[in-house]
């Protein structure tokens, strides 16, 4: 048992001599990476990377969508996708300003704590939607309104039910949800991505990323 474990000590104390060795080994010269011509205006310092034996800056650049060409079946389904795009780039601004605007006002609520003060936020916030209202949204078109209400949804991550609950109570949202029904809305309208790919891609190829994510 001794001999053994003598054995296996020789063969681990080989080894870590074989690594010291190995690790005190002169370098070939022609191993080492080519070093990068240097210029005289080569004044910005920046990480580098060895590739196929040569050493190579990293570069940072902003990111870069390839997308494909959509190909219509017929005319008839490119006049349908234009007049979604047209639609969808018009009531996206309104969406993502209310996005922004109750965004800010979760901010606000969560660092007051004076009651008074949060009705006061609550209600200069409802003051700017309404007034936004009154000057743009009233004279958008059913499809427009429906596109509209599935992107708040997408920019709050809230359905326009929810947040008129949050900010005037049930009854009114109650009251908010039976006048959108007459008018072929649903204020608990989600957006799901998939479902919703070619608003998704259009707002994509825009620039139009949700902004709560």
């Amino acid at each position: 048992m001794s001999k053994i474990m003598k054995l296996i000590g020789f063969i681990l104390l080989f080894c870590c001599l074989a690594g010291v060795l190995r690790a005190q080994a002169p370098v070939n010269p022609q191993e080492l990476p080519k070093q990068p011509v240097i210029g005289k205006n080569d004044t910005i310092k920046t990480y580098m990377t060895v590739l196929d034996g040569e050493l190579v800056p990293w570069i940072v650049t902003r990111e870069i969508r390839i997308v494909d060409t959509r190909i219509f079946a017929s005319q008839a389904d490119r006049d349908k996708f234009n007049r979604l795009r047209y639609n969808v780039l018009k009531v996206i601004p309104y969406a993502r300003f209310a996005g922004n605007r109750y965004a800010q006002l979760q901010r606000d609520l969560a660092v007051t704590v004076d009651k008074k003060k949060q009705k006061e936020l609550v209600k200069a916030c409802e003051v700017q939607i309404k007034d936004l209202f009154k000057r743009e949204i009233e004279n958008l078109t059913i499809s427009q309104g429906e596109i509209l209400i599935k992107l708040i949804n997408r920019e709050t991550g809230n359905t326009s039910y929810e947040m008129a609950k949050e900010l005037k109570g049930g009854l009114h949202a109650f009251m908010y949800q039976s006048v959108a029904r007459i008018f072929g809305h649903n204020l608990k309208e989600t957006y799901d991505p998939e479902e919703e790919r070619d608003i998704e891609s259009i707002l994509q190829s825009a620039g139009y990323y949700a902004s709560r994510n």
